[in-house]
């Protein structure tokens, strides 16, 4: 069996997007955002929803023409060479040991409220939350898009809830004023927030799973981004007028605040197992779109191999498993090593919007009309922000670099 089973629904497809995309930010980036801009950081959410529609409705396109487990590199493949189709799918891959750790170490920081004690240790918590993400993941795409559909609404309540309990009126829903000098901290608060948005090109991967592709996917997108930052802009006018922002430890802590100061103590367990499933959501995507890739590549150049196979539920079932097995791993190493988070957090940020570029360069010489246009606007932007990063974009372009000599030298030596 080498085909995956196609259960993906416009339903579950948006809640899938829209969880990745709210994920473990919701919890830290509106609070982090109000810290650098204020309430200009309102200005800021506005500006990055619109500045991310080229890059969602270029996606939304690929993802119509091209629906592929294999996602970006599939795009790249049809747009240039198998070589650089392989460069950036092992790229895509290589964030497991800098990206998906850092974002379980987030959600196990929830599930370890959660834990009886002796249980309650940060490593125990990240090893149950990669049991849990691969047990999820073997259960089939259509568990896993009705329990991300599930937590998203989840996550609507609970910031539905603080909009009613915060007593929000018009008045907070104002647009402050634009002053002199309001580029400055607008733009510093988007470079923060820009990372919300990351997930898309791993949503990318599961436009062959969808009923109709054709049809739903770009819908998925276009609506997942919106409900996506539609929250986020709640949850941000909610933590602007309550003041639960401030310094990072606050940041990191303001949604448990806001629960305790609205409701009271006892909501803050409920708010734990949200904010868990939240997280969760975000990885299990990932976790996903990475088994994909590994399968779509074997699937590609060892169809034989174990790597290719297809469980009785349409999942790749040992690529799931090798990928847990990594990431249990790396979580190990980066729990004993004591390696600084926000460090990994920025590598993985390059490898993400690198890949970004790449899709959007691949879809400017596929797509045509005005598709191409805003591809071009799309790549524009992906290249702005990648210039951005600073140094952490030389880590993305090494990998990049090394794995494309590579397929050279693979390619001399098969010619020889």
């Amino acid at each position: 069996m080498h085909q995956l089973k196609k259960e993906i629904t416009l339903l579950s497809g948006i809640g899938q997007l829209s969880t990745t995309l709210m994920g473990t930010g919701l919890f830290m980036i509106p609070a982090i955002a109000a810290g650098i801009a204020g309430g200009l950081s309102l200005w800021a959410w506005f500006i990055l929803f619109i500045a991310i529609c080229p890059i969602a409705l270029t996606f939304a396109q690929l993802g119509k023409r091209y629906p592929s487990a294999g996602g970006t590199a599939y795009f790249v493949r049809q747009a240039f060479n198998r070589r650089a189709e392989r460069s950036v799918a092992w790229l895509f891959v290589s964030v497991i040991p800098v990206g998906v750790p850092a974002a379980i170490a987030l959600a196990a920081g929830f599930l370890q409220q959660l834990l009886p004690s002796p249980l309650d240790t940060s490593l125990i918590a990240q090893l149950i939350t990669i049991l849990l993400l691969v047990g999820v993941n073997l259960a089939g795409t259509k568990s896993s898009g009705q329990l991300q559909t599930l937590i998203a609404l989840s996550i609507f309540l609970l910031v539905g809830s603080f909009l009613w309990r915060g007593d929000i009126t018009t008045a907070d829903l104002a647009m402050p004023p634009l002053q002199d000098g309001a580029i400055w901290p607008i733009g510093a608060a988007l470079a923060v927030m820009f990372w919300c948005f990351v997930g898309i090109e791993a949503f990318a991967h599961m436009g062959e799973e969808f009923k109709n592709p054709q049809r739903d996917f770009p819908i998925a997108i276009i609506a997942g981004c919106f409900v996506a930052g539609a929250t986020y802009w709640a949850m941000s006018v909610v933590i602007l007028k309550f003041g639960a922002y401030g310094t990072p430890e606050f940041d990191s802590t303001s949604i448990p605040w806001l629960s305790e100061k609205l409701f009271g103590p006892n909501l803050k367990l409920l708010v734990s197992v949200i904010g868990f499933s939240a997280c969760f959501a975000s990885v299990n995507l990932y976790t996903q779109s990475l088994s994909r890739m590994v399968w779509a590549q074997a699937r590609e150049y060892r169809p034989s191999g174990k790597m290719a196979q297809i469980s009785k539920r349409g999942v790749p079932h040992n690529a799931t498993l090798a990928i847990g097995a990594v990431l249990a791993v790396s979580c190990v190493i980066g729990e004993w090593s004591g390696f600084d988070l926000e460090f990994f957090l920025k590598l993985a940020n390059s490898i993400f919007v690198l890949v970004y570029l790449m899709a959007m360069l691949a879809a400017v010489k596929l797509l045509s009309g005005a598709g191409k246009w805003l591809a071009m606007i799309a790549l524009a932007l992906c290249t702005f922000v990648f210039i951005c990063l600073g140094w952490s974009m030389l880590y993305a372009l090494t990998i990049f670099g090394l794995l494309m000599l590579q397929r050279d030298k693979t390619g001399c030596k098969a010619a020889a």
